[in-house]
């Protein structure tokens, strides 16, 4: 791997954090862990990885990774949030849990569980804008989806109606959980997300 590899963290306080990793190394980045406030100043972006997003928010809180991951969010650090990852990054939700908090980012409002409970988890074909060749195959958990968005959100992706892939400058976010499938091309492009940021900061 050459020193060019961008460095990218996943969010390690709940969730599938291992397939992540997996997934980001073999997109060629360097990929590690993140519970703390230091090990997230040492990454070039972050994944917000599945899990319950109610949770997240609350271990986040907890372990002071919330302040300053709002704070490089905000500054224009790469960030992509999948599933409970998707909610993190809304800047609105429909349906929030007493005490759920947010990062922010996406002009977006999601809806928590919007296509079904744990035993109506299914997996479909998604066109991904912005991922070449073949549909993604997602694997929808206890999604959430996309209710609205606002102008500065670019839509990546729908399925059956509802919007499920979002893009909003440097942070990006699905309700399917790519990681799960074996199939690298969503990381790839955040990867690349991350390597265009980290040279425009360079310039």
């Amino acid at each position: 791997m050459s020193d060019e590899a961008p460095v990218i963290g996943v969010l390690a306080l709940q969730g599938d954090v291992r397939e992540h990793l997996i997934a980001l190394a073999a997109a060629d980045a360097v990929a590690r862990p993140v519970r703390r406030p230091e090990e997230l100043a040492e990454v070039d972006g972050l994944v917000l990885p599945g899990g319950e997003s109610t949770t997240i928010s609350k271990l986040a809180i907890l372990f002071g990774v919330m302040e300053p991951l709002r704070a490089r969010v905000q500054d224009g650090m790469p960030v992509y949030g999948t599933c409970a990852g998707m909610i993190m990054l809304a800047d609105k939700i429909l349906d929030p849990r007493s005490g759920q908090e947010t990062i922010g980012g996406i002009d977006m409002i999601v809806r928590r569980n919007a296509f079904g409970r744990q035993n109506e988890s299914f997996e479909a074909e998604v066109d991904v804008k912005g991922v070449p060749g073949d549909p993604v195959e997602g694997v929808f958990i206890r999604a959430p989806w996309v209710e609205s968005v606002g102008a500065g959100a670019e839509v990546l992706a729908e399925h059956d109606g509802h919007i499920v892939a979002v893009r909003q400058g440097n942070a990006l976010a699905t309700s399917f959980h790519p990681e799960l499938t074996g199939d690298h091309r969503v990381h790839s492009l955040f990867v690349d997300m991350v390597r265009a940021n980290r040279a425009a900061e360079s310039l």
